[in-house]
């Protein structure tokens, strides 16, 4: 049947099952690896989003090309949670295809969500943290920091519904690049897989709950110990949390509703249980975010 669909690509309907049969697998993890793998994905993503603000930090190139190119390079961080291993939230909202077909319960899906989302902002701030005391912020002529508060103050500034929406946006992106990279057999198959997806939220201004905890921890270091910026406003904890929130709920809706239990709709519901892996998994056998 795959080979409808390309020499050797995951059909749809199989792609359906590998996802439900890796977040069973994902809610049995001991709780430090899915930690440990958590905080790996929150500095991947911290990653990407360093790659993306230094694109966004050239003035010499359009809105559109910036926003094109940054996203492209943004991709990097997917890749790293995909190819290499991690738990990353937003990828991990498919969980919810697992939980709706009666193989994991509500309280092992909210356990992975809250310590995995936990993890991740670790991972973020403290790349964001490496990456300040490490001056990167100040390279061309502090245009990179000056960008970092810029695109935090403007993140910060939205109001409730517009960050909502842009996190269901950012996550229905996010889980369809997931979704295709477990379509693909090789780590060619994967990358290309996520490039597009990727570079589409990020160009479109979409809300990416986890690389806002890399960036406004980032903004709030470069302001009260950096040089100082021409930003008007500052960046609060309060406004983090108050940008956070309502992005990390619609990453949920997104990832978890728009996608997740779309595609069990369409390929799981009434379908034959596949079987599941042992209680025993280990970490390293589930290469597939």
């Amino acid at each position: 049947m795959s080979m409808l669909y390309g020499s050797d690509a995951y059909a749809p309907g199989e792609v359906a099952q590998r996802v439900e049969t890796v977040g069973v697998a994902k809610a049995r993890l001991a709780t430090l690896p899915l930690l440990m793998l958590g905080v790996l994905a929150g500095a991947f993503i911290g990653l990407g989003t360093l790659f993306f603000t230094l694109v966004k930090s050239d003035p010499t190139l359009g809105f559109a090309a910036s926003s094109v190119l940054g996203g492209l390079v943004f991709s990097l961080g997917l890749m790293l949670v995909v190819v290499a291993g991690a738990e990353l939230f937003t990828g991990n909202n498919l969980l919810a295809m697992a939980w709706a077909d009666g193989k994991i319960s509500s309280v092992a899906v909210l356990r992975n969500w809250v310590l995995v989302c936990l993890a991740n902002f670790v991972g973020a701030a403290g790349l964001a943290l490496l990456v300040f005391a490490s001056g990167h912020t100040e390279l061309n002529g502090g245009a990179i920091g000056q960008q970092v508060v810029k695109m935090a103050l403007a993140k910060q500034n939205l109001s409730l519904g517009q960050a909502f929406f842009r996190g269901v946006l950012c996550n229905v992106l996010v889980c369809m690049a997931v979704w295709m990279a477990m379509a693909g057999r090789s780590v060619t198959d994967k990358m290309v897989a996520i490039v597009l997806p990727v570079t589409a939220f990020v160009a479109a201004g979409f809300e990416h709950s986890i690389a806002n905890m890399y960036l406004m921890p980032l903004a709030m270091l470069i302001q009260h110990f950096g040089p100082l910026t021409a930003a008007t406003g500052t960046v609060t904890w309060t406004g983090m949390v108050g940008n956070l929130l309502p992005v990390i709920a619609g990453n949920l809706v997104g990832g978890s509703v728009l996608v997740g239990l779309a595609y069990h709709v369409i390929y799981r519901r009434g379908a034959p249980s596949p079987g599941v892996p042992p209680a025993n998994e280990s970490p390293v056998s589930i290469p597939d975010q």
